[in-house]
């Protein structure tokens, strides 16, 4: 059920996977193309250079785990990912439990190379595999109610120490529009590099919404639900100035803090070259007219 979509991607452009494994946090990205299901793109003349192995193995942020670069990949090996299921529930026609095994009998897995972009300015080009996340929300029948999906990760305190701390408001959750989760470019994946996703990733179901910044694509999800409300979002919760619900990258809107013209692409000595940021992290033909007439600084 797979969706024709627009990749100006190459795996030239992927950054290597030595560096990408310790990596958690992975959300906004900077160049990249691929042929995929029989679209032959041509990719940009662009040059990222690999971020060097030792630079990152310790720097992740999966607060689950603790909110020290470490933690992660210090405690995530803890998280059991076997048995797993997501419960899909709300407005749909199928309510339940699925086991994760049944949901990978009746998708159809694909790679996709995207940009991949943080809120805090670092990028990187990630090699996904996955499938979208429209084929599973219509294989839960989609009420024509429906206006949002709202996402849950697990929450398991014997299992993810950094919940002992109250660093936000657990279990982490975040939600999308409905055009938005049905969009052909959002997808739900379940591999890196052709493995399946490492735990500090978001084993063994996440989110990928390339477009926005990453802290939207949730990891280790446990449940799916669709509503007619706007769902509630982990940082928005703890920071509505900062974080916004919909959360695109967008270089003309500053966070609070700092900046967001420019980003910084992984490479030798932590991070590389600064390079400008891209509207919608470099998909905005594909992805602008979800917001056609919105004002994209005042809904941030």
């Amino acid at each position: 059920m797979a969706h024709r979509w627009k990749n100006d991607l190459s795996e030239n452009d992927v950054t290597p996977e030595h560096v990408f494994l310790t990596r958690r946090s992975l959300i906004g990205v900077a160049a990249a193309g691929l042929a995929l299901s029989g679209l032959g793109q041509k990719a940009r003349a662009e040059t990222l250079e690999p971020t060097d192995w030792d630079d990152i193995t310790s720097y992740n942020n999966f607060y689950e785990f603790g909110t020290g670069k470490k933690d992660p990949a210090k405690y995530a090996h803890m998280l059991t990912t076997e048995p797993w299921s997501v419960t899909i529930d709300g407005m749909v026609e199928r309510p339940g439990k699925y086991a994760f095994e049944d949901i990978m009998k009746k998708m159809a897995v694909e790679e996709r190379i995207y940009r991949f972009r943080c809120v805090e300015r670092w990028a990187m080009v990630v090699p996904w595999n996955g499938f979208e996340l429209a084929d599973l929300l219509e294989m839960a029948g989609v009420q024509s109610s429906a206006k949002y999906v709202a996402f849950e990760t697990a929450l398991r305190p014997d299992e993810m120490p950094g919940v002992a701390r109250p660093v936000i408001e657990w279990p982490y959750v975040e939600g999308l529009r409905l055009d938005e989760a049905m969009h052909p470019l959002t997808l739900v994946a379940t591999g890196i590099y052709g493995k399946d996703i490492p735990n500090q990733n978001g084993a063994p179901l996440r989110l990928v919404v390339p477009w926005k910044y990453g802290y939207k694509s949730i990891k280790s999800i446990v449940r799916i639900t669709l509503t007619d409300s706007q769902p509630p979002t982990a940082w928005n919760k703890y920071a509505p100035n900062e974080y916004g619900f919909y959360s695109n990258v967008n270089p003309n809107r500053s966070h609070p803090r700092w900046s967001q013209e420019y980003e910084q692409l992984l490479g030798s000595g932590l991070f590389a070259e600064k390079i400008p940021t891209r509207m919608f992290n470099g998909y905005e033909e594909e992805v602008a007219g979800l917001y056609e007439g919105m004002d994209l600084i005042k809904y941030h």
